[in-house]
């Protein structure tokens, strides 16, 4: 196991460099790039000037030069203030040597300086992280948490009045969007129409650092009650119903008859024999699940709560053209799902010792 997982961490580099060029790529013809978007409101008006907007070249940020400065003086302005803004992002210098600089200073962890909020990309991937790490990780704690014992009980009571009524309390959660639960949620218990029990926004309260450590404890689960609700309503449904019908799979095989007619118990057949390969399945599924809760799947509901992390970042960053903060949280997110794919192989292996990867072809 030791040699796959060394061979699995020396692909990781590899992996990386090989999404980071594709992303540069189709970066190079994607329209309205940040100096267009500078032009275009200086010259309508909503903005009357760029001074405050801190130069991209000397991070090495790869992007797309945009039309070039014939077609970007069209837009009135002086052709030498369109030059300095494209040596200011540093879009004078040819594709294959940003790249080049862009791949040299991500080795160093260096990011580059957001165009737009004229911060290092990395002070704010710091600073939104935690915000993404709270939401997935109490998320997909409390999912699979729910998920699994309810799976197996539905499975062994199949066809149940218990079964039946899960089944229906499910299927109402899984088609009920997590952004439209949040809404009603907010409704019912944030001030809505009804009750006012639970804070609009933010992670912390704003007097957080003048509590005792128990009332910052209490004062973060409150805080973080209705999102991490809204985004557990959709994840449970979807691995509960993946668990029973893989404990269903596994209970009909014929390896579980037999050892039911020499005298086995039902508590030993479940979880000694059937509970380990029925759980393959929802392993394989885990760095898939991760991801997408932790940044995929919190992006409405950091919206809809006003909670500063990651996939409202990147949200921004694709609307504003930001593409420091763009890469940057594109090399997080790829890193760390081949981290999880790895961790994911490896509980694979911990659950059943059988797999053995450095055998497989």
């Amino acid at each position: 196991m030791g040699v796959y997982i060394l061979k699995r961490l020396l692909l990781i580099l590899p992996t990386l460099l090989g999404i980071i060029l594709i992303n540069f790529i189709v970066v190079q013809f994607a329209p309205g790039g940040p100096v267009e978007q500078i032009i275009a409101q200086a010259t309508t008006g909503t903005a009357s000037t760029t001074a405050g907007i801190s130069g991209g070249g000397d991070s090495g940020i790869a992007t797309k030069a945009g039309s070039g400065g014939d077609t970007l003086a069209s837009y009135g302005l002086d052709p030498e203030l369109v030059a300095d803004l494209e040596r200011q992002f540093g879009f004078d210098k040819p594709a294959h040597e940003r790249f080049f600089i862009m791949i040299v200073n991500y080795l160093q962890l260096d990011f580059g300086v957001s165009y737009f909020q004229d911060r290092p990309v990395i002070e704010l991937i710091v600073e939104r992280m935690p915000v993404s790490i709270s939401l997935g990780l109490w998320s997909l704690l409390i999912i699979y948490s729910i998920s699994i014992p309810l799976g197996v009980a539905k499975a062994v009571r199949d066809g149940s009045r218990f079964d039946i009524w899960t089944s229906s309390i499910i299927f109402v959660g899984y088609a009920i969007p997590g952004f439209l639960f949040a809404i009603l949620l907010i409704v019912l218990f944030a001030g809505g129409n009804y009750f006012d029990l639970f804070p609009l926004r933010g992670l912390v309260s704003d007097n957080w650092d003048q509590l005792g450590l128990v009332d910052k404890v209490l004062d973060y689960f409150w805080h973080l009650a209705l999102p991490v609700s809204a985004l557990t309503i959709g994840g449970f449904a979807t691995l509960t119903m993946l668990t029973k019908n893989s404990f269903l799979e596994e209970i009909s095989k014929q390896f579980v008859l037999t050892a039911r007619a020499k005298g086995a118990t039902e508590k030993r057949l479940l979880y000694g024999h059937v509970f380990r390969n029925a759980m393959l399945i929802v392993i394989a599924g885990f760095p898939t699940a991760f991801i997408g809760i932790f940044f995929t799947g919190s992006l409405l509901i950091e919206v809809i709560f006003s909670l500063d992390g990651m996939g409202l970042l990147s949200y921004d960053a694709v609307v504003k053209r930001d593409y420091p903060i763009l890469f940057g949280t594109m090399f997080c997110l790829t890193l760390i799902a081949l981290v999880m794919h790895l961790v994911g192989d490896i509980v694979y292996v911990l659950v059943d010792p059988r797999i053995d990867f450095e055998t497989r072809d």
